[in-house]
C-alpha cells in the first residue's frame, strides 16, 4: 500500500503546479504578443544543415506573406518559396541569425507567382535548435525610396543640362552645398573645393549685397560680376531664390554668362556713336568744303591770266596747294563719316596694296615688309583713292608703332562670313576679302583698344597727330559695306583685319588721264544756296566761254528753266539746300525737261541720295572744291564736243 504523501510533499506538488501554472501564463502572455505584433514571426525548427522546417508562423507573416501557416507546418523553406530558396534564402536566415545583421530579400508569395514583396528580415537563434526569422514589408518604402531616387536622377539630369551654372547655399551659414557642372565650368574650380565655400568668395565677389536676406526678400534678379579661379572677370546675370528643403532654409542661385551679349551691345553703343558722331564730322566737312569752293574758285580766276612767270603764280599755287591739303582732310573726314564713294569701280586688290606697300617701303628702309597674296583673289568694287589713304593710315600706324624698326605682315585671301559671324558688325553675310596687316610694334593698351577709331581720339602728343587717321579707316572700310578688327596686345604688336564684300563685276582697266581746259560755248543753269559759290561758278564758267544764269535755291532753278530766254544745255545743281533739296530739284527739272542735262555737285561725298539722283539718270557727279581743270572736263563729258580751247 503506498505511504500517504505527506504535507511537503503536497506542499511541493501545490507549489510546482504554481509555477507551472505561472510559466503556462507567461507563455501565453508571450504567444498574445507574438501574434499582436504586425511585423511577420516565423519559427523554424534545424532538421539538417541548411534545411529549415516551419513549425511556427503569427498572423501577421500569414497577413505579410498570403499563406496559411497551418498547412505549411512541418515543411520546408525549399518547398513554401522555392524561387526563393533558389536564391539561397535558407543560407541568408542562418548566417543572419549568426551576425545579428538585417538584410533585405525579395520572394514570391506563393507558388502561382501571383504576388512579390519586399522585405527587411532580422534573423535569431533560440533554444532547442531553433531559428526566429521575423520581418517587415517594406514594399511600398522601397517603391518610395525608388521613386525618390528617380526624381533626384532625373533633377540632377536637369541640372546638369543647364547651360546656367546653378548652386545651392545653407542660408544659415551662406556656404555652397551643391553646384551644378556649368558653374564649376563657370568659377574653374573643382567642385569638391567648391561645396563649403562662402558664396560671397566666388560668386559674387564685387557685389557682396546682392544675396538675399531669406526671411525678407523671396527672389533677387539683377547683374553683377563674378571672378573664376583665373581671375576673369564675368558678368553674368543671377537671380537668387529662398527655398525650404527637408526643414531647412536654403537659396538657389543661378547666374548667366552675358559676356558675348555685353560684347554685342558694346559694338552696337560704338557704331551708334561712330554713327552720330559722323554725322557731324559730315556736316563740318560739308560746309568746309564750300568755303574751300569759294577760295578754289578765285585762286582758278586768278590764275587764268598769270604765267608762271608771274610775280604772283607760285603764290596762288601755294594756295591750291593748300586747299588741296584742306580737301584731303575733308576726306578724312567724310571717310569717317561714312558719306560715300567718290568713284567705284572693280578692283584687284592684290595690286592695289602691292603698289601702296612697295611705294611705302621705299621711304621705310627700317621695316621689313612681307607680302603674301591670295592666288585669284576676288574683285571689289571699291574707290581706289579712299582704300589707298586706308593702307597709308594703317602703314603708317603701323611704323609709329615700331619706333626702332621692324616687321610689317600684309596678307590677302578670299573668305566666305556666315550670318552669325558678321551679325555684331551689320553687314550681309557672304562673300569678303580679307586684308589682314600685323606688326611687331609696341600694341596697344587694352583700356585703348575700344577707342582707336573714335575722331579725335589720338595717342600722341599736342601737335603730333590729329586723330582721323584710324576714324577715316573705320569709315571708308563701312562705307564700303566692309567692317575693320584689330587684335593687340601690350607689347606684342597689333593686327588689323579688314573684310571687303566681293563684287561679281569684271575689272576695269583704265586710268584717269590729265585732261587741259576746256572752253565752251553752252548755257549753264548753277543752283546752290551758297552765294559765293555762285558768284565764283559765275566768273569761272564765263570765262571758260559759257553763258551763265544762277539760282539761290530749287524753286529758282525752277522758275529760270520754265522762263530762260534761251535753252540751257546743262544744269549744275547743288545736292544740299534747304528747302527744296537737290532730290526734289533733280525730279522738277526733269519733268519740265526731260532730256535736260545734270551735274550733280556736293560737298558731301556720292552717296545716299545722290547715289539714288544717278540712278535715276544724272549725267555726272563732281566733289566740291574742284579745280577749274576738273570742272572744265566733267562739263565736256557730259556735254560731249571734246574741242580744246583756251579761256578768255
Amino acid at each position: 500500500m503506498a505511504s500517504k504523501p505527506s504535507y511537503e510533499d503536497l506542499q511541493k506538488q501545490v507549489e510546482a503546479l504554481e509555477s507551472e501554472k505561472a510559466l503556462l501564463e507567461a507563455f501565453q502572455s508571450a504567444a498574445d504578443i507574438v501574434k499582436s505584433i504586425p511585423s511577420g514571426l516565423f519559427i523554424y525548427q534545424y532538421e539538417e544543415p541548411d534545411r529549415l522546417i516551419l513549425i511556427y508562423g503569427n498572423p501577421s507573416a500569414e497577413q505579410l506573406t498570403s499563406i496559411t501557416v497551418a498547412d505549411w507546418i512541418g515543411k520546408g523553406v525549399n518547398e513554401i518559396w522555392p524561387q526563393a530558396e533558389a536564391s539561397g534564402i535558407t543560407r541568408s536566415f542562418i548566417n543572419a541569425a549568426r551576425s545579428g545583421e538585417a538584410f533585405e530579400t525579395e520572394y514570391l508569395h506563393d507558388q502561382d507567382n501571383r504576388l512579390q514583396g519586399a522585405y527587411r528580415v532580422r534573423a535569431f537563434s533560440m533554444s532547442g535548435m531553433r531559428l526566429g526569422v521575423a520581418f517587415e514589408e517594406i514594399s511600398e518604402q522601397k517603391k518610395t525610396e525608388e521613386a525618390q531616387k528617380e526624381s533626384e536622377l532625373k533633377l540632377k539630369t536637369i541640372l546638369d543640362s543647364i547651360q546656367a551654372g546653378i548652386v545651392l547655399i545653407d542660408a544659415a551659414t551662406y556656404r555652397i552645398v551643391e553646384a551644378n557642372p556649368a558653374a564649376v565650368a563657370m568659377l574653374g574650380i573643382p567642385k569638391i573645393e567648391l561645396i563649403g565655400q562662402l558664396c560671397s568668395a566666388n560668386i559674387c565677389p564685387y557685389d557682396r549685397t546682392s544675396c538675399p536676406i531669406t526671411d525678407r526678400i523671396d527672389t533677387y534678379t539683377g547683374e553683377c560680376l563674378i571672378a573664376n579661379a583665373a581671375g576673369k572677370v564675368i558678368p553674368v546675370i543671377k537671380t537668387a531664390t529662398g527655398v525650404v528643403l527637408d526643414g531647412r532654409q536654403y537659396i538657389v542661385e543661378s547666374f548667366i554668362d552675358i559676356s558675348e551679349r555685353k560684347h554685342l551691345e558694346a559694338q552696337l553703343y560704338q557704331s551708334q556713336k561712330m554713327e552720330a558722331i559722323g554725322t557731324l564730322a559730315g556736316g563740318i566737312a560739308h560746309d568746309f568744303n564750300n568755303l574751300l569752293m569759294g577760295i578754289q574758285g578765285n585762286a582758278s580766276l586768278m590764275l587764268l591770266n598769270r604765267g608762271p612767270y608771274d610775280s604772283d603764280y607760285d603764290r596762288l599755287k601755294n594756295i591750291e596747294q593748300y586747299i588741296q591739303n584742306g580737301a584731303d582732310l575733308t576726306k578724312q573726314l567724310l571717310g569717317f563719316a561714312m558719306g560715300g564713294k567718290y568713284e567705284s569701280r572693280p578692283t584687284d586688290l592684290n595690286l592695289l596694296i602691292q603698289k601702296s606697300a612697295d611705294m611705302f617701303g621705299r621711304t621705310k628702309k627700317e621695316i621689313a615688309i612681307y607680302q603674301k597674296y591670295q592666288e585669284k583673289i576676288w574683285t571689289v568694287d571699291l574707290d581706289r583713292g579712299q582704300i589707298e589713304q586706308v593702307l597709308l593710315n594703317l602703314f603708317v600706324n603701323s611704323w609709329q608703332a615700331m619706333p626702332e624698326g621692324g616687321e610689317l605682315y600684309i596678307e590677302t585671301r578670299n573668305t566666305r562670313l556666315n550670318e552669325a559671324y558678321v551679325k555684331s558688325f551689320e553687314v550681309k553675310p557672304g562673300d569678303f576679302v580679307n586684308i589682314s596687316i600685323t606688326d611687331t610694334g609696341v600694341g596697344i593698351d587694352e583700356d585703348v583698344l575700344d577707342k582707336i577709331f573714335d575722331p579725335f581720339f589720338t595717342t600722341k602728343e599736342l601737335g603730333r597727330g590729329t586723330g582721323l587717321g584710324l576714324a577715316s579707316v573705320y569709315g571708308i572700310v563701312r562705307n564700303h559695306g566692309g567692317f575693320i578688327t584689330v587684335e593687340s596686345k601690350k607689347g606684342e604688336g597689333s593686327s588689323f583685319s579688314i573684310y571687303l564684300p566681293a563684287s561679281e563685276e569684271r575689272i576695269d582697266p583704265k586710268t584717269d588721264p590729265t585732261e587741259p581746259v576746256f572752253g565752251g560755248k553752252e548755257t549753264i543753269l548753277v543752283v546752290d544756296d551758297e552765294e559765293m559759290v555762285l558768284e565764283v561758278s559765275d566768273k569761272l564758267l564765263e570765262r571758260l566761254g559759257y553763258r551763265v544764269f544762277t539760282a539761290g535755291s530749287g524753286k529758282e532753278a525752277v522758275t529760270c528753266l520754265k522762263n530762260a530766254p534761251e535753252k540751257i544745255d546743262i544744269v549744275i545743281l547743288d545736292m544740299v539746300m534747304p528747302g527744296m533739296g537737290g532730290k526734289e530739284t533733280f525730279v522738277a527739272l526733269k519733268a519740265i525737261e526731260p532730256g535736260i542735262k545734270i551735274l550733280l555737285s556736293s560737298g558731301y561725298t556720292l552717296d545716299g541720295q545722290a547715289e539714288e539722283i544717278m540712278e535715276r539718270g544724272c549725267d555726272g557727279f563732281i566733289q566740291k572744291p574742284f579745280r577749274l581743270e576738273t570742272l572744265s572736263k566733267k562739263l565736256k563729258e557730259i556735254l560731249g564736243n571734246f574741242n580744246t580751247g583756251s579761256p578768255e
